[in-house]
C-alpha cells in the first residue's frame, strides 16, 4: 500500500482469527504513539496518542490526494441512479441464499452489477471459508451465519425490486487519478423517510474492510429501528480511511434530499479500526480529512479499539469491548472514555465478561441487545 506524505501507514502484525493475546496490550496509553495492536494499528503519524489534545478541528492533516474534493463538479451524482418510485413489488428471479450458498456466487450475482466484489472483503486473503455459513474474517468473533444470510437476501432483494443499494463516492476522474478509490463505496439500508442518518464503518486492522460481521449488521438493524443507516466501504490505511469516511459524510449532505435523511445529530458507528475511523473524523471533523466543512456527528458509538486519544471536540460517545479481547484492551477505552467525561462529554462505557475481539452485533452473546443501548444514547444527544 502506497503511503500517504501526510501520515505513515500502519504497522500490520497479521495473525489468525480469534487471536487470544496482545503483547503490551496494557500499554496502549504510550505517550508518544498510538496504541498499536494485531488487528488495528497506527504507529508515528498524525494520529499520534496524546494524553489531552488541544488541537482544533481544522489541524487535522489535510491529503494531497483529495486536491479535486472541493470542487463539486468532480464529486457523483445520484439522480441517475435513483430507481423509478412506481417500482412498488420486488421481483425476486432466483431461491433465497442459504447457509450453503457459495460466497462467489453472491459477488456474483447479476443483481449486484460491478458492486457485488466489495460486499466480501476485496483482498480475499483476510476471509477464509467457501460458503456464507462458512464465512471467517481475519480478527473477528462470534460471526453468526444466519445474520450474514440475512443480509445476502436483504441486498438481493432490494436491488433485485429496483432499489439503489449502493453509491459512489467518488467520481469517475477522481477513480481514475487514484485506482484504489475504485474499492470504496456506501452501501445503503434505508430506514424511514426524513430520518436521521447513521455511518458504520467496519473494522479490518487498515488491511482490508470486515463489512460483513462488522458494519453491514448494524446498518441493517438500525434501518429496522427506522434510522437511515450507511456502511463505507474505504481504502485501506488510516489516513485513507478518514478521507473516504469524510468523503461518504459529505457526499450524504450532497445528497440528503434525494436519499431522503435527516442531517441533524448524525451518528459515527465503528469497530476496531473501524471505531477510531468515528473517533476521528468524530473530532476532527470532515474538513481534517480533505472535506469542505459540515457539522460534526452528535455521537460516536465504538466498540473494542485501542484508541486512546481524545480532545475536546469529541463528539458523545458510547463505547463496549470485551474483557478477554486481546487485541483491544478494555482499560484502555475506559481510561480514555473516563478523560473525556471529565473534560464534560457525555459517555457511556460498557465491558462484557468473556467477549474476544470482534464480538459484532452481539448475537447469541452476553452483549447481546448493546446495539438497543447505543441507539438510546444516540437518541438522547437529539
Amino acid at each position: 500500500m502506497r503511503k500517504l506524505a501526510a501520515i505513515l501507514a500502519s504497522v500490520m502484525i497479521i495473525c489468525a482469527a480469534g487471536c487470544s493475546s496482545e503483547p503490551n496490550s496494557d500499554s496502549a496509553l504510550s505517550n508518544t504513539q498510538s496504541s498499536s495492536s494485531f488487528g488495528e494499528s497506527t504507529t508515528n503519524s498524525k494520529f499520534s496518542t496524546q494524553s489531552q489534545s488541544t488541537q482544533q478541528p481544522g489541524d487535522a492533516v489535510q491529503s494531497t490526494e483529495n486536491s479535486e474534493s472541493a470542487n463539486p463538479e468532480n464529486k457523483p451524482g445520484i439522480s441517475s441512479n435513483i430507481a423509478s418510485e412506481e417500482v412498488s413489488e420486488p421481483v425476486i428471479t432466483s431461491d433465497p441464499y442459504t447457509r450453503s450458498t457459495r460466497i462467489s456466487e453472491v459477488i456474483n450475482d447479476p443483481a449486484f452489477g460491478n458492486y457485488g466484489r466489495l460486499i466480501f472483503p476485496v483482498n480475499d486473503g483476510y476471509y477464509s471459508g467457501e460458503t456464507l455459513g462458512d464465512l471467517s474474517l481475519t480478527w473477528y468473533n462470534n460471526i453468526d451465519p444466519d445474520k450474514t444470510v440475512e443480509i445476502a437476501n436483504y441486498m438481493r432483494s432490494h436491488a433485485e425490486s429496483g432499489d439503489v443499494i449502493f453509491y459512489d463516492i467518488y467520481s469517475d476522474s477522481e477513480k481514475a487519478a487514484d485506482p484504489r478509490k475504485k474499492d470504496t463505496g456506501l452501501f445503503f439500508f434505508k430506514g424511514d423517510p426524513g430520518e436521521k442518518f447513521a455511518v458504520c464503518s467496519a473494522g479490518g486492522g487498515f488491511a482490508y474492510v470486515g463489512a460483513m460481521h462488522d458494519s453491514f449488521p448494524h446498518a441493517l438493524e438500525l434501518s429496522k429501528r427506522g434510522y437511515n443507516a450507511f456502511a463505507v466501504i474505504y481504502r485501506p490505511g488510516a489516513q485513507t480511511a478518514c478521507e473516504d469516511l469524510s468523503r461518504a459524510v459529505a457526499f450524504i449532505f450532497d445528497h440528503a434530499d434525494e436519499l431522503e435523511v435527516d442531517t441533524d445529530c448524525y451518528s459515527l458507528w465503528g469497530g476496531s479500526a473501524g471505531g477510531r475511523m468515528s473517533a476521528w473524523v468524530g473530532s476532527y471533523g470532515p474538513e481534517g480529512f480533505g472535506e469542505r466543512e459540515l457539522p460534526h456527528a452528535g455521537a460516536a458509538i465504538i466498540q473494542y479499539t485501542g484508541h486512546s486519544e481524545y480532545s475536546e471536540n469529541d463528539p458523545p460517545t458510547y463505547v463496549c469491548v470485551g474483557d478477554s479481547d486481546g487485541i483491544a484492551s478494555w482499560r484502555t477505552m475506559k481510561t480514555r472514555l473516563d478523560n473525556m467525561s471529565a473534560l464534560g462529554i457525555d459517555t457511556e462505557f460498557h465491558v462484557y465478561s468473556g467477549l474476544r475481539h470482534g464480538f459484532g452485533i452481539g448475537t447469541g452473546t452476553v452483549a447481546e441487545g448493546w446495539l438497543d443501548d447505543a441507539v438510546k444514547f444516540w437518541e438522547k444527544q437529539f
